[in-house]
């Protein structure tokens, strides 16, 4: 059998050698299989290319698809899954922060008759905690708010047959949540954990700023929660607001008109007006991820290759 690891690289120059040699050590010991390294080059702007082409030319194994540009990491992951060939596909990052050494055990779990092996985190050592916090909240909300199922600390480390990865590559929107899309999808999963490490070398490319972001991507793919919760506080509002007039009114006709109450109608004007904005900018959000979508470019555009048949993304 066959499996594909995939692995969307960005910036990796100072691990990508110790990732390879990591990885090929583990696979090394497992017999049975057929191995072969799918590197995604998401535009980067080191010598990340280069490392993969060298690898090529020492390794049959080794294939690689670079990108015109940086399409993001969720472009990358959908690309080494299309143009996979694999019985089992095995998504994981360049850092060494997805441990290789899960391989064997992960395939295990898939002989068991498994559609996928998923892992999630045991802890969160290496992160702050307001990003702890923040990821906790996130897992949560999201969980009551979607009709996905995620547990606290699932990430994109994960093996999956050729059955599920068909789905998910079937679902080819433009702005893509893969964590989601894994749990929408189904399929048998198993679910197993290891505990936090540090990047072997280099730096993260995810800032607060940016995870905030994906949480915000991830919510608004897979749930109208926000959309609904601004049409409920705005009806409320409004009905607290209509009987605060019947109020004044009634005031005004017995007790004549009260000068006092600057306070008070500025705190109500101010409230609605901040909600008012809050609504609207819920409602950007999906109306941006309707215009990215109607406008159906492509997820990728891959700029170099080793791959004789490589599955472009063109629409």
């Amino acid at each position: 059998m066959k499996v594909n690891i995939i692995v969307p690289c960005y910036n990796e120059e100072a691990v990508l050698h110790m990732f390879y040699d990591e990885c090929t050590k583990v696979i090394n010991t497992v017999q049975g299989y057929e191995f072969e390294y799918l590197f995604i080059n998401d535009g980067s702007k080191d010598s990340t290319l280069k490392i993969m082409q060298d690898l090529a030319q020492k390794d049959d194994r080794v294939k690689y698809i670079s990108f015109s540009r940086n399409f993001g990491k969720e472009s990358a992951m959908y690309a080494g899954l299309k143009n996979s060939t694999g019985d089992y596909m095995l998504v994981l990052d360049a850092d060494l922060q997805h441990p290789p050494a899960l391989i064997p055990e992960m395939l295990k779990v898939m002989e068991e008759g498994y559609d996928c092996c998923a892992t999630n985190r045991a802890d969160r050592d290496n992160d702050s905690k307001l990003r702890q916090g923040f990821t906790n909240v996130f897992y949560k909300m999201i969980n009551k708010i979607s009709d996905v199922d995620m547990p606290n600390g699932a990430g994109d480390f994960r093996m999956m047959n050729r059955k599920m990865v068909d789905a998910v590559i079937a679902m080819s929107e433009v702005q893509r949540f893969s964590k989601g899309i894994f749990s929408w999808v189904g399929f048998d999963t198993k679910w197993i954990s290891f505990h936090d490490v540090e990047r072997a070398a280099g730096e993260t490319k995810w800032s607060f700023w940016s995870l905030f972001k994906y949480a915000v991507e991830g919510i608004t793919a897979f749930s109208t929660a926000p959309l609904k919760i601004a049409t409920f506080v705005g009806g409320f509002v409004s009905a607290a607001a209509f009987i605060y007039l019947v109020c004044v009114v009634v005031r005004t006709l017995v007790h004549g008109i009260d000068e006092p109450g600057y306070a008070s109608l500025m705190a109500v004007v101010l409230f609605i007006g901040g909600f008012i904005i809050l609504s609207i900018g819920f409602l950007g959000e999906y109306i941006a991820k309707i215009y990215m979508e109607v406008k159906d470019r492509p997820v990728y555009i891959i700029g170099k290759t080793n791959l004789e048949d490589p599955k472009h993304d063109y629409r």
